[in-house]
C-alpha cells in the first residue's frame, strides 16, 4: 500500500510535466507536418512554383532579400500595434461608458453594430483622402477593424457581474468606482483577453487590407508588387512573414492572460 501510495505520488507530478511539454511542442509537430505534406505534394505533383512555390522556394526568396523583408514586416508589426493600441483603449472606456447603464447600452450598441456592419475595405480609399498617405490611415483602419469585438467582449464581460458581488459590494459601501476596479474589472477580465486575442488577430488583417489599399510600405505592399511582377514565392515569404507576425501577437496575449488569469486558472480543472 505504501509502495502504491508513493508511485501515485510520484505519477501525478510527472504525468503533469508531461501533458505541458507535450502542449508544448505539439503546435510546433503540426506545423512540420504539414510544411512536409506541402513539400511531398509540390514534389509528387511537380507543381509549378508560379501556382504553388514548395517551402524550399520560399526560403529562396527569403534569403534573396532578408533586409527587405525584414524592413517591411517591422513596418507592417508598427501599424498593427498602434492601431490594436488604440482599439483596445478606445474598445474598453467605450465598454465602460455602456456597462454603466441599460439605457445607455440599448442607445449606443445598435449605433456600433450597424457602423461595424459597413466592410471596412470599402473605407480604405476614404481613409486615404481624409488622413493623407503614411501611416495614419492604416492605423485607423487597423482600429476600425479590431475595435468591435474588442469592445463587445469588455461590454459581455462587464455586465455579467453575479448579483452576489454586487449586493456585496453595496453591504460594505463601496462607492461605484471601487466596485468598478475591485469586482466587475476583475470578473470581467477573461471575456476582455477573449475579445482582445479575437482583435488582435483582425488587427494583422486590417493593416494588410490597408497597405493592399496604399502600397507605400509594409508586408501587403510586398506581396502586391510581388503579385504584378508574378514573384510568386515572394509574395508567399511576405504571406508567411504575416502569419508569424499574427502568431507572435496571439502568443503574446495568451502569456499575458496566463499571468493576469493565475487566479483562474487554480479555480477550475
Amino acid at each position: 500500500m505504501r509502495l502504491k501510495a508513493v508511485v501515485a505520488l510520484v505519477r501525478g507530478p510527472v504525468a503533469g510535466r508531461g501533458r505541458r511539454v507535450l502542449g508544448r511542442i505539439l503546435p510546433g509537430l503540426a506545423a512540420a507536418g504539414l510544411v512536409g505534406c506541402w513539400w511531398l505534394a509540390s514534389v509528387l505533383f511537380s507543381i509549378d512554383p508560379f501556382f504553388l512555390p514548395s517551402p524550399p522556394d520560399i526560403v529562396r526568396a527569403f534569403v534573396a532579400a532578408p533586409g527587405y523583408l525584414l524592413q517591411e514586416t517591422a513596418a507592417t508589426a508598427a501599424v498593427t500595434l498602434a492601431g490594436f493600441g488604440l482599439a483596445t483603449a478606445v474598445g474598453l472606456v467605450v465598454a465602460a461608458v455602456i456597462a454603466t447603464s441599460r439605457l445607455v447600452e440599448r442607445a449606443v450598441l445598435p449605433i456600433l453594430v450597424a457602423l461595424h456592419s459597413v466592410p471596412k475595405i470599402a473605407i480604405a480609399p476614404l481613409l486615404v483622402v481624409w488622413l493623407g498617405f503614411g501611416p495614419r490611415p492604416k492605423i485607423a483602419l487597423v482600429l476600425a477593424v479590431a475595435f468591435f469585438p474588442i469592445m463587445l467582449a469588455a461590454v459581455a464581460g462587464l455586465t455579467s457581474t453575479p448579483r452576489e458581488l454586487a449586493d456585496l459590494a453595496r453591504s460594505l459601501s463601496a462607492s461605484r468606482w471601487q466596485t468598478f476596479v475591485k469586482i466587475r474589472l476583475p470578473w470581467a477580465l477573461p471575456q476582455v483577453l477573449v475579445g482582445l486575442k479575437t482583435g488582435g488577430t483582425l488587427a494583422v488583417i486590417g493593416a494588410v487590407v490597408a497597405e493592399l489599399s496604399s502600397s507605400s510600405s509594409g508586408l501587403g505592399a510586398v506581396i502586391l508588387t510581388a503579385g504584378t511582377t508574378a514573384d510568386t514565392p515572394r509574395a508567399f515569404a511576405a504571406v508567411t512573414l504575416l502569419a508569424l507576425l499574427s502568431s507572435a501577437l496571439f502568443g503574446g496575449l495568451v502569456a499575458v492572460e496566463r499571468l493576469a488569469l493565475r487566479w483562474a486558472a487554480e479555480t477550475t480543472t
